[in-house]
């Protein structure tokens, strides 16, 4: 590519294409010293030079979200509001996180410079050697899964041992399980509060698109109602993300019981790039920047303050980070692979597959998925928070649903609605198949409902099915009363609590009237007929 100058006469106005690495170049691109250790994206890089590289990248995503009021990559002084929570996995990213942060913001002070003078290495400015910069003992939260996979070990204690290696950092080891999500002892040991009798025994009917809610089953321990829930979706794809969906609630749930400002997450820019694509085509597209960088706030508990959700290696490859551990010598216990290996055909796995291929023959190719989904942004504004997964919702879902799918007229009533009308069936018919008892519990009410109260992605993953088949029936399904996580049942016990103390004419019932039936209410108010 050249400039608007005359090439021929001036040599610096021909602005040539920067070479990619051609296999050949052996010397660091940065120091132009010593012999490149390693390419990243065509550039060649010396182990000296690589570390501060990594290093730079992970500071400057993570240092300008640290202060309450963001001041910009320049900052004079950092001191967050609250304490520090981190999410480890156990796997190649988020072990090399937790190896970042312990070094950079809790490493002995006392360490001296290569050149022996007693000089603190960093400098004074350097975070290690400033005063704490979040409050408190940081916490790293670890969700063992080994609960929906039966075959799976427990990992706890070879990810305790990985962490208690950093003394000076002094973390604190918070071992979560999945099925956490639905033990009331642990929602109650978070300051979740005490469920209502109602809303402990609240179950989820799947047996069609309105997604009612009913009576559960009787009592079941937290791991049984855990495999219920995750075996009555209908789909491998809903099973997985699920999965990620309730470790990030317990992570995110954990760091707001520890006053946490801010929540760490391994997620490097090659999964940072096979979760976008992954959500987009799972219909997450609403809240895709929610991916990169997020703001979740306690729906429940207004005097908690807003958590920033940092993804600080957003910047760096998931090459680097294998690197960075083991040059580094950093002990990596993997994560589960029935977890993160296993379902094939999902939708995640495929993803995977497909961006960690796409890296090896083109790796500039990651990086432009991430800027490019960067730059989206939703048309409409945000209607609601999601009930299951919290995380924005837009507005009209149902209406865009109603438009777009294709039903069957053996359930007329629900098949059925104001803005159609079927060519066999009259005007008369259509509104006794539409209307409804006002205060029957199966009907369409946003409180018996958990439709009117979810985005399109998690909608989609309870309701979606598979042309391929789908998981085998379990009794839970069959019996069509699975239980929901308890911050779910506690935000619905809290609206239905809302609910019963409004008297708004707008919360009553609404059903569509025949052209007889609304002549029948105004007939007093009609002039006669004129023979």
């Amino acid at each position: 590519m050249s400039s608007c100058e005359n090439p021929n006469t001036d040599k610096d106005a021909l602005m040539t294409r920067r070479q990619k690495f051609d296999g050949k170049t052996k010397i660091c691109i940065k120091c132009k010293e010593n012999q490149g250790s390693i390419v990243v994206r065509y550039a060649v890089y010396c182990k000296s030079c690589f570390f501060p590289l990594v290093q730079t990248r992970f500071r400057k995503t993570l240092e300008p979200t640290i202060n309450p009021t963001p001041d910009g990559p320049r900052r004079k002084a950092l001191k967050a509001g609250g304490s520090l929570a981190l999410g480890l996995s156990g796997g190649t990213n988020s072990t090399a996180l937790l190896d970042l942060v312990a070094k950079t913001y809790y490493a002995s002070r006392s360490a001296e410079d290569d050149t022996g003078k007693g000089k603190i290495r960093g400098g004074t400015e350097h975070p290690r050697n400033s005063e704490t910069v979040w409050k408190g003992r940081p916490a790293v939260c670890y969700v063992e899964v080994c609960g929906a996979f039966p075959t799976e070990e427990d990992r706890i204690e070879s990810i305790r041992n990985i962490v208690n290696r950093y003394t000076d950092a002094n973390f604190e080891f918070v071992p979560l399980r999945l099925e956490d999500a639905f033990d009331p002892s642990w929602w109650q040991s978070i300051g979740g509060g005490d469920l209502t009798t109602s809303a402990r025994s609240l179950g989820l009917a799947l047996t069609n698109e309105d997604l009612l809610l009913v009576d559960a089953t009787p009592q079941c321990t937290s791991l049984e109602a855990l495999r219920a829930y995750l075996a009555s979706l209908p789909t491998k794809t809903a099973f997985y993300s699920a999965i990620q969906i309730l470790i990030r609630l317990l992570l995110l749930h954990t760091a707001a019981a520890r006053k946490a400002s801010h929540l760490l997450l391994g997620t490097s820019l090659t999964s940072l790039s096979i979760n976008l694509i992954s959500g987009i085509a799972q219909g997450a597209g609403f809240a895709v920047a929610a991916e990169a960088k997020e703001e979740w706030t306690p729906r429940l508990d207004s005097s908690s303050s807003t958590i920033r959700v940092i993804r600080p290696l957003r910047d760096v490859g998931m090459k680097e980070c294998a690197i960075w551990n083991w040059w580094c010598g950093v002990p990596v216990a993997g994560k589960c692979r029935s977890m993160y290996g296993g379902g094939a055909s999902a939708i995640g796995a495929l993803t995977r597959d497909f961006i960690v291929g796409l890296e090896t023959d083109y790796p500039a190719t990651v990086s432009t998925i991430a800027r490019t989904c960067s730059k989206l942004s939703p048309k409409e504004g945000i209607h609601s928070v999601c009930i299951l997964c919290e995380r924005p919702a837009q507005y009209g879902i149902q209406e865009w649903k109603a438009q777009i799918s294709i039903r069957s007229y053996h359930n007329a009533s629900g098949a059925v609605t104001g803005n159609t009308r079927p060519p066999h069936l009259s005007e008369d018919e259509i509104a006794s198949l539409t209307k409804s008892d006002p205060y029957d519990s199966s009907s369409s009410s946003p409180l018996h409902s958990l439709t009117p109260h979810l985005c399109y992605a998690c909608h989609t993953l309870l309701t979606s099915r598979s042309s391929r088949g789908t998981a085998a029936l379990t009794s839970a399904q069959e019996s069509d009363k699975v239980t929901l996580p308890l911050w779910t049942r506690s935000t619905l016990d809290h609206l239905n609590q809302h609910h019963a103390s409004a008297t708004s004419i707008s919360s009553l019932p609404k059903w569509k009237m025949s052209q007889s039936e609304m002549r029948e209410q105004i007939k007093d108010f009609l002039l006669p007929d004129e023979g």
